[in-house]
């Protein structure tokens, strides 16, 4: 450095200051390990999250209901009872119309032709809770325009609308809701959600509907389960089967429900892939009414949710076919109390 005239020397020049990059880094933290996330940070995530989760639920919903398949169940006549609370009628078709050989061979359905109603129940609810009432298909009742016959005849003679309204007139209630499943589709919805849970008493065994399960509580998967609601292999035959069938839509709907189904993706999707070709409804039903159907079949197991089935008053043979006569009086009551949404008197339940 040079002295300036007069023999003094400038001013020394401010350090330099190191670019940011040539910083020290801090120390490291105690214990080691990355910084947590802050309660905000996972915050977001778990609300960024919960709309992925909405929006892939809806989206679902959406695709589900524009793929159902839909038929004209429902329709005013003269004389078309008016009844309290919402009412749906839940349809197990025996069609094979949609299986190959080999799926009937698998499932032991056999190869029956046409198509008639292997199930048939009633659900009710409102302000007295929920009621599920399973109507015997061989129940002998008056068809319109066909005289006295089995209540599944119904079905082959008319499709759904004509069953629709063999059940009105016989009940008094008014079908706001329709519901329908057959053989294949039972079994894929079943496969979809993993299996349904149910505790069996005693070990059942049914060539003829392809059952063969043990004593305990077991997951049923779909052809077993098919074959517990339709054998009939038991000291009281349809009447020990429609009580499976009540017992088991209900584990059904609720493992449909469950937070195990809907935020899994793998079941989620498979769901929805068997909905559309599985469910048939009523032209004027949707995809939401269906998952309040889910809800209140979910409520069965609850302090307001009654299973029954219609009054028996016996059975006897019409024409060589086993039929199933109602308790008259006692159904009376039953379906009075239902159609003023009151609860199923004690009397009526079976």
């Amino acid at each position: 450095m040079m002295p300036q005239p007069g023999g003094s020397y400038p001013p020394p020049a401010p350090p330099r200051r190191p670019p940011a990059s040539w910083a020290p880094a801090p120390p490291p933290r105690q214990g080691g390990g990355a910084r947590p996330a802050s309660p905000l940070r996972w915050g977001r995530r778990l609300r960024a999250l919960l709309v992925v989760l909405a929006v892939l639920v809806l989206g679902s919903g959406i695709y589900v209901d524009t793929q159902l398949t839909r038929a004209a169940a429902l329709a005013d006549y003269t004389g078309r009872p008016d009844s309290d609370g919402t009412n749906w009628l839940i349809v197990g078709s025996d069609s094979r119309a949609d299986l190959t050989e080999q799926q009937e061979a698998t499932l032991s359905t056999g190869n029956a032709a046409g198509q008639r109603t292997d199930t048939v129940m009633l659900l009710h609810t409102g302000s007295s809770g929920t009621t599920l009432v399973s109507l015997p298909r061989d129940s002998l009742l008056s068809i319109p325009g066909h005289g006295k016959n089995k209540l599944n005849s119904a079905y082959s003679f008319g499709g759904p609308k004509l069953l629709t309204r063999t059940v009105e007139q016989a009940t008094g209630l008014r079908i706001d809701h329709y519901a329908e499943i057959g053989f294949d589709g039972f079994v894929n919805v079943v496969d979809a959600v993993g299996g349904v849970d149910m505790c069996i008493p005693e070990a059942m065994k049914d060539p003829k509907a392809g059952l063969n399960i043990k004593a305990g509580c077991q997951r049923l998967d779909g052809q077993n389960a098919l074959g517990y609601v339709r054998t009939r292999a038991t000291p009281r035959a349809d009447l020990d089967r429609v009580q499976h069938q009540r017992e088991f839509l209900s584990a059904l709907m609720k493992q449909v429900v469950s937070p195990a189904t809907l935020v899994n993706p793998f079941r989620m999707v498979g769901l929805v892939r068997a909905m559309p070709g599985a469910i048939t409804v009523d032209s004027g039903d949707h995809v939401w009414n269906l998952v309040w159907l889910a809800l209140a079949m979910h409520e069965l197991s609850g302090s307001d949710g009654v299973t029954t089935t219609v009054p028996i008053g016996g059975l006897g043979t019409v024409n060589g076919s086993s039929v199933v006569r109602w308790d008259a009086a006692r159904a009376k009551q039953l379906f009075s109390a239902l159609a003023k949404d009151e609860p199923a008197p004690k009397s009526t339940l079976g």
